[in-house]
């Protein structure tokens, strides 16, 4: 997976990319402008190379590399070592005390698997993402009836009793419980409340469809059951997308059963309005409505204090920040006006696209990349991670998608996320870095600037270390703020300075 960056490091590269080749994968190379008459031949097994390059010359050593990394010595598999189980069954007598199995299969065969784990009594993290609606129903349902955990489909990232599972990072233990319907939301929330000094008792992610009325909350109510009960979690975090009209009812009233003071983040939707709706700031009670994740890992903390909560909006004094968006805006030209986000996290992806909304016109309501004006895109939603890994784990599309945003003339703000934790790439900033420098030294060259807004999730204990991801980025231009709102705020500021 780390062909295309390997390539894309040799002086005179411009593109690379590394994809079996799959129909997904030739249309993503074709779009890219990177699929040529052998690629087009390719089946679903032949692994594709494609580069472009400034020179023949450029281009051969480009080659060069990929084939000494391909032909690279490994020790050989299994010496000094236990065979490795190949089935649940073997798994299980090899440890016959284990409780959690994680599923992470393609997703027309994850279910089946999931099934199987359930039945042996074992609690599951599906982490599989393109798995049928009515399997994940019927996965929730068979798991509630033997008193057990469903987590996900799509499932990226939780915390058990101080264990990361999937996306997670190095988080400390503490008093904060989280509850997500969301992967990077849940992500997000557990770094900001460990940079804020305090720490996680459990962070148990439940799938994005989970508050739909389709699957009505069936692990969202069993995680805060468990949290609920749990002596060492003080404060309660829910994190989500807007629960379905259906669910919202049993959510509004899990949440003032607990006992425990609560904090509420819905992503992409009105969060305080339709939890408002009925009095529902009245009951007892009630959450804490947090406008953004940084909002609710900070109310969190606060409530876990005895303090009062109160939002951020920037954590630089108003001058720094004035001065950051004098300087981006100083460089760009003429007819250079729209944001463009290219996010790996979908929840992430969702909070940008939603403060965009909030302070410009002509924003693309989802986050599929459409629309003409201002746009997000989630490259981690199923419609991009169908044949090939996630952005966290493999940033190929992702560098194809930065260059075709920042190919356009008239974009000013490269909005980026990104992303550490134990499952993550083990140079998240390295992924997109060299895309990031192609993209400018292109700008360059056509006589206009072009600003770079990220944000890093993560924490210094994670094994990618979050000062030197933020070190490498800001050698390279990038503006780095301290959470995913506070750079969605910035780009937003920019791009206004300029219209």
């Amino acid at each position: 997976m780390r062909l295309a960056r390997d390539m894309e490091a040799v002086p005179g590269v411009s593109r690379a990319a590394a994809m079996m080749g799959t129909p997904e994968n030739r249309a993503l190379l074709r779009d890219a402008g990177l699929l040529a008459a052998e690629g087009e031949a390719a089946g679903a097994t032949d692994l594709v190379i494609a580069v472009s390059a400034e020179s023949i010359a450029a281009g051969e050593a480009a080659r060069a590399a990929c084939e000494a990394a391909l032909a690279a010595r490994r020790g050989p598999a299994g010496v000094g070592a236990a065979a490795r189980p190949r089935t649940l069954a073997a798994a299980l007598r090899a440890l016959p005390d284990a409780t959690l199995a994680l599923v992470s299969v393609p997703g027309a065969h994850a279910a089946t698997e999931a099934r199987r784990a359930l039945e042996a009594g074992l609690h599951v993290m599906l982490f599989s993402d393109n798995v049928a609606l009515a399997d994940e129903i019927a996965l929730k349902r068979l798991a509630r009836e033997r008193g057990l955990f469903l987590m996900g489909p799509d499932c990226g990232t939780a915390i058990l009793a101080g264990v990361p599972l999937g996306f997670a990072n190095a988080v400390p233990r503490g008093r904060i419980g989280v509850a997500a319907a969301s992967g990077t939301g849940l992500q997000e929330v557990t770094c900001l409340v460990a940079a804020a000094g305090e720490g996680i008792s459990h962070a148990i992610g439940v799938g994005g469809h989970d508050l739909a009325d389709e699957v009505g909350g069936l692990m969202l109510e069993q995680a805060l059951d468990a949290l609920a009960a749990d002596p060492a979690t003080a404060v309660v975090v829910v994190v989500g997308k807007p629960p379905g009209p259906a669910t919202l009812p049993k959510l509004r009233s899990r949440v003032a059963a607990l006992g425990k003071p609560t904090v509420l983040h819905l992503v992409a939707g009105t969060a305080g309005a339709d939890w408002a709706v009925g009095g529902a700031r009245q009951m007892p009670g009630a959450p804490h409505v947090a406008s953004t994740l940084e909002d609710a890992a900070l109310a969190a903390v606060a409530l876990a204090r005895g303090l009062t909560p109160a939002p951020v909006e920037f954590s630089a004094p108003p001058g720094e920040i004035a001065a950051r968006v004098e300087a981006a805006a100083h460089a760009l030209r003429t007819g250079q006006r729209w944001v463009r986000g290219v996010y790996a996290g979908g929840t992430l992806a969702w909070e940008a696209r939603e403060l965009l909304a909030a302070r410009l016109a002509d924003v693309a309501p989802g986050v599929d990349g459409d629309g003409n004006g201002h746009r997000v895109v989630d490259l981690g939603g199923d419609a991009f991670t169908r044949g090939h890994p996630h952005p966290m784990i493999d940033g190929s599309v992702r560098r194809e998608r930065i260059a075709r945003e920042t190919d356009d003339p008239a974009t000013a703000v490269l909005l980026l996320d990104v992303v550490l934790g134990f499952g993550a790439s083990p140079d998240p900033a390295g992924e997109v870095l060299s895309a990031i420098r192609a993209a400018q030294r292109r700008a360059e060259a056509e006589g206009r600037g072009l600003a770079v807004v990220a944000s890093v999730c993560g924490t210094e204990t994670d094994p990618q270390r979050r000062s030197a991801q933020v070190a490498a980025l800001e050698t390279a231009g990038v503006r780095v703020m301290p959470s995913n709102a506070q750079a969605a705020r910035l780009a937003a500021l920019i791009a206004a300075r300029r219209a």
